[in-house]
């Protein structure tokens, strides 16, 4: 079993260990076995204690590097918003350093703008750049808008934990709001790597002066008096210090803070004729709530209080998931009796079931390769030397991995293949037992002697095999976007583990072998499987031998063929991971107020609890205090908690499941659009394009109407595409605004400034904020506001007080103009242009397919005005950039194969017809994708440039052989390539097996995270299977063609056959001899 390159044979003293690199280095771990030994301690060692720190995590964090800048402004409209504060934000943030994108959504009272900034950057350098220019921009904003401030240091997977503070009927939803905000979340706050905590629900406490305006007008009281009394009543004030005679300091302190409703109602607001007005005669002081601007529903009940804990960007979820459980344990002893805290969604389920998948399908591959190990090698010393390298190769793998800032996950763990980390030893091993079997040496030094000669025999093309795996992985850092961090981590932890297990192939594997066989030398006998396979295998190749031109003309067919399933297969960017959890938006007309947004999540709670499957869904409506999202009242987040998989009942799947949630649903909440998305992969797609939804088709244009009508016109054509799910347009109009502007002439007549007519509008609902109440460390607003039974409706509103210069007090509607109106509901901005967004989900049908129907039909059917103009974004926009950038890598990786091909035969021949393994690995990778109904992806293509670099293995092995027998032994090219196929049949089968069976875990598993991993796995395996084929049958026959000696007599040349087929030249060329490397080369 010669396996030595380019006619080496054992004895030739290019392969001495003083001639060659790996022969020494084989030689030197022989020889130096102690000291091997204690390097095998280390790795353990060094392994053991890198499992202790290793971060887990369910996913890589595929969000952008980005910062959001959220002002918040209650007296503005969205076309205010947009015109007096993102605007002048927006010039302020443009042109900064690596900024790739600027978006922006102005809303009723909010500006939220989101700028992103190149892969890489570092996030606190980007918000440092962010603060710098707002301090230029901040005096341009309008009076009564609040500062801005950023958001929180957090990714799309910054959402790991939310839980609920519940206290049955003893706890009202004010006191748990008040226990959540100032015993809860301060504790919290402090667990290292928690960025953000989001309280939502409950009411939030504030200390309430509600104006009764009859008896304002008795008293001749306006609400600016109000306003005035109770600043100028509520403040502490130092003095200083005194020094008495005794040389003792005191400090003197006057206290005037205001500790209770009683003192506030004690504050004189006027004078009457000398007769003190107190707040309490013109209006009632009570605890209260603040304006919500979210609500909470759970399984069909209110008063739910809950926070989110956001996680800080770059930090490892699990690890943060655990401190954030262990705290919340301690805080759970310190609480009042009767309330508990109640996880409802927690990262590590899916960490857990993702970790668990990749964990199952590494120790079924490491059990299936062991076993094929057994039943090719038949020793079973030698197959557990073999299995050996897969924990050591891992241990070493993950040792970098931490060094290298990779956690373990389900793309940086879950497409390792343990047959491709043995392939070296495999060979290695093999041909240790066949050279003890041989020569039967009878002493440790020439068991030694042969185990080195051996190892090192096979030391050249074992360690050009893995580098040609390896080398194959590096187009994949040239991945950018979302698909680069996918996918990078992934080849990252492949080439360290295929870089250690050469290591330990070259220096362990022969050590190990020298001790497995120090009593009994092993006995080199054909396998089961071997001995059932080679007679028929023998006997086709020999038949098939000389028939080149019917083979290739096979070959050639079943190629072209296998290309026309390409437009059959769709494509898509990468499969929806199932996160064990559902999200069920909800969007309303703008008009819809949040009890009527509780109402109808609370009807779907009920609907959606029917399911065996369901644990519990709680609902967000609005948005929390701190505004992350833009969410309004007219949007609900009704999130899903399943249970695992394998409990489900009523659905085998989730898509399934979504199908029958939908059913279920319709006619529930008439009139409200409903999109099923998950709780990572929304979060994600706002955060990268804005959108919710996986596909958003973009339309800029200037004007608000006009966008909207092309939105609906467009959503309406969409919605008849086969496929289409989930489709509605951004809802930008329909917003009920009562408008109250005020009619200077009159306000001059009156002597009435604008102010007075500001703070009274300001103080009808959401109250005028005009101080502070402290209770301990415990703070809450004071606000002043009409009372809500005083204004019921629009005439009551007109009836409000107002202050004339000569103190007389005028109604309100004698000063402005009152009128209602459906007015613009909100504005978004990209890179400073308005646009209008159309969102949709495909399900039943791929993303490319998809999007190509739905373009024409919108192109067909929508005329775009001057100005105007459609982009199609989202996963489609992921897609796009990665299709492109694969067809610049898989021609790399290609073109790497073939190099390293050419360097190590030193001949274009044998190099051309290895490298045709590569497009018949082709073959069965499309055809595993058709029969499996998978759509070509991102996932399917990092298989293919897996796939290209495995393939070519065999070949090499073969045509290695066939050349040395032939210049060793002085075989024909014929002969050599009968003899080869015969001999290398064994290893050709174990290592198609091994590197097959390694990914069979991968293509069949179903739970959490598979779907990621079935595409790439299935092209592998399928590819195997017929680049083995070809290896085996098809390569043989074509050797003595292609690389075969054309000077034999009895063996015409490929250009001699092939000239048959071609019209007889004018004048017969010269021939040529033979060349020194036995190449050919046909006169010109």
């Amino acid at each position: 079993m010669a396996t030595a390159f380019q006619g080496k044979t054992a004895d030739d003293s290019s392969i001495r260990p003083k001639k060659s690199f790996l022969a020494r280095w084989v030689y030197w771990a022989l020889g130096q076995r102690l000291l091997a030994l204690l390097a095998l301690v280390v790795i353990v060692g060094v392994g053991i204690n890198s499992l202790t720190r290793f971060p887990i995590d369910g996913l890589p964090d595929i969000s952008n590097v980005q910062v959001q800048v959220i002002t918040e402004a209650p007296a503005l409209g969205p076309q205010e918003v947009e015109q007096l504060i993102t605007f002048p934000l927006e010039i302020a943030l443009t042109g900064m350093p690596r900024l790739t994108q600027l978006r922006s959504i102005s809303k009723y009272g909010l500006s939220q703008i989101t700028a992103v900034f190149e892969d890489g950057t570092d996030v606190y350098f980007a918000r440092a750049l962010i603060n710098e220019r707002l301090k230029g921009a901040e005096n341009q904003l309008p009076a009564g808008a609040e500062q801005p401030v950023l958001g929180p240091v957090s990714t799309g997977l910054g959402e790991i934990y939310i839980f609920e503070l519940r206290g049955g009927s003893r706890y009202t939803p004010m006191e748990l709001r008040t226990l959540m905000d100032w015993t809860v979340i301060p504790r919290l706050k402090s667990v290292k790597g928690v960025a953000e905590i989001n309280p939502m629900g409950g009411f939030v406490k504030q200390y309430q002066v509600r104006l009764d305006p009859e008896r304002m007008l008795g008293y001749g009281i306006t609400p600016k008096k109000v306003f005035e009394a109770l600043e100028a009543n509520n403040a502490n004030s130092g003095g200083g210090y005194a020094t008495d005679a005794g040389g003792e300091q005191t400090i003197i302190r006057g206290e005037g803070l205001v500790v209770s409703t009683e003192d506030i109602s004690d504050i004189i607001v006027d004078r009457s004729h000398g007769t003190p007005v107190y707040l309490r005669d013109v209006a009632e002081v009570a605890i209260g709530n603040q304006l919500r601007q979210g609500v909470i529903t759970r399984d069909g009940t209110d008063g739910t209080v809950v926070a989110t804990v956001l996680m800080r960007a770059g930090e490892n979820a699990n690890g943060v998931v655990k401190a954030v459980k262990a705290r919340v344990a301690e805080i759970a002893k310190e609480l009042p009796e009767g309330v508990k805290i109640v996880p409802h969604y927690d990262r590590t389920d899916l960490i857990t079931a993702a970790i668990k998948t990749v964990t199952t399908n590494l120790v079924e591959g490491a059990l299936l390769v062991t076993a094929i190990l057994l039943l090719m090698l038949g020793n079973i010393p030698g197959a557990l030397i073999t299995a050996l390298v897969i924990p050591l190769s891992m241990l070493l793998a993950i040792t970098g991995m931490i060094v290298g800032g990779v956690s373990g996950n389900l793309m940086s763990l879950g497409a390792i293949d343990f047959g491709l980390l043995v392939d070296g030893a495999v060979f290695m091993v093999e041909n240790i037992i066949l050279r003890l079997s041989e020569e039967r040496p009878a002493e440790g030094k020439e068991r030694l002697a042969v185990i080195g000669a051996a190892a090192a025999e096979v030391a050249k093309p074992v360690a050009f095999a893995i580098t040609i795996v390896t080398v194959v992985y590096i187009p994949i850092f040239g991945l950018s976007g979302v698909e680069g961090k996918l996918f990078q981590p992934m080849a990252f932890t492949v080439i360290l583990a295929l870089v250690a297990s050469l290591v330990l192939t070259l220096s362990l594997v022969p050590l190990a072998c020298y001790f497995a066989f120090a009593k009994k030398l092993p006995e080199e006998r054909e396998t089961l499987i071997v001995s059932w396979v080679r007679p028929p295998y023998e006997w086709a190749v020999e038949r098939l031998m000389g028939k080149w031109l019917p083979i290739s003309l096979l070959c050639g067919g079943i190629f072209a063929a296998s290309l026309t399933l390409v437009p059959l297969l769709g494509s898509e960017f990468v499969p929806n991971l199932s996160e064990g959890s559902l999200v069920i938006n909800m969007r309303r007309p703008p008009a819809a107020s949040l009890d009527e947004g509780a109402r109808q999540t609370k009807l779907v709670e009920k609907a959606v609890r029917e399911f065996p499957e369901v644990v519990t869904a709680f609902s967000f409506t609005g948005h929390p205090e701190l505004a992350t999202d833009t969410n309004k009242s007219e949007n609900s987040d009704v999130f899903v908690i399943l249970k695992p998989q394998k409990e489900w009942k009523s659905a085998k799947t989730q898509p399934e499941l979504v199908a029958k949630i939908e059913k279920r649903l319709k006619g529930v909440v008439p009139g409200v659009t409903v999109a099923y998305t998950q709780p990572i992969q929304q979060r994600v797609n706002e955060l990268l394009s804005g959108d919710r939804l996986d596909i958003a088709l973009r339309i800029f244009g200037p004007e608000i109407n006009e966008l909207d009508r092309i939105a609906n016109r467009s959503a309406a054509i969409i919605k008849k595409v086969p496929g289409a799910a989930d489709v509605r347009a951004e809802t930008v109009r329909g917003l009920p605004v009562l408008n109250i502007k005020v009619d200077r002439a009159r306000l001059a007549q009156n002597g009435i400034n604008v102010r007075e007519v500001l703070d009274t509008i300001e103080a009808t609902r959401a109250g005028k904020i005009v101080g502070t109440i402290y209770e301990g460390r415990q703070r809450f607003s004071l606000a002043v506001k009409f009372d809500d039974a005083s204004i019921d409706d629009l005439e009551d509103t007109r009836r409000l007080p107002v202050t004339s210069q000569d103190g007389r007090i005028v109604p309100l509607d004698a000063v402005v103009d009152i009128t209602t109106d459906n007015g613009i509901a909100q504005i978004s901005h990209r890179e400073g242009e308005r646009v209008i967004t159309v969102g949709m989900n495909v399900r039943g049908r791929d993303l490319g397919s998809f999007v190509a129907a739905a373009q024409q039909a919108v192109d067909e059917q929508v005329k775009l005005p001057k100005g105007y103009r459609m982009v199609w974004g989202g996963q489609f926009e992921n897609y796009q950039s990665a299709l492109s950038r694969l067809q610049i890598l898989v021609p790399l990786a290609l073109a790497l194969i073939f190099l390293l091909l050419y360097s190590s035969f030193g001949n274009l021949k044998p190099g051309i017809l290895i490298f045709l393994n590569v497009p018949f690995s082709l073959v069965g990778g499309l055809v595993a994708l058709w029969l499996r109904g998978m759509p070509l992806s991102v996932s399917a293509g990092v298989g293919f440039i897996t796939l290209f670099g495995v393939a070519v293995l065999n070949g090499i092995v073969l045509v290695t052989t066939i050349r040395t027998m032939q210049q060793a032994e002085g075989l024909s090219a014929e002969k050599a390539a009968l003899k080869g196929a015969r001999e290398r049949l064994r290893p050709i089968l174990s290592a198609a097996l091994l590197a097959s069976i390694g990914f069979i875990p991968m293509a069949t598993a179903t739970s959490a995270g598979a779907e990621v991993q079935q595409p790439l796995a299935s092209v592998v395996i399928g590819g195997l299977l017929t680049c083995t084929l070809f290896t085996l049958f098809a390569l043989p026959v074509l050797y003595p063609v292609i690389c075969g000696d054309p000077g034999g007599p009895n063996r015409p040349s490929l250009w001699e056959r092939l000239r048959k087929f071609l019209p007889a030249p004018a004048e017969k060329p010269r021939s040529r001899p033979p060349q020194g490397d036995g190449s050919y080369t046909p006169p010109a």
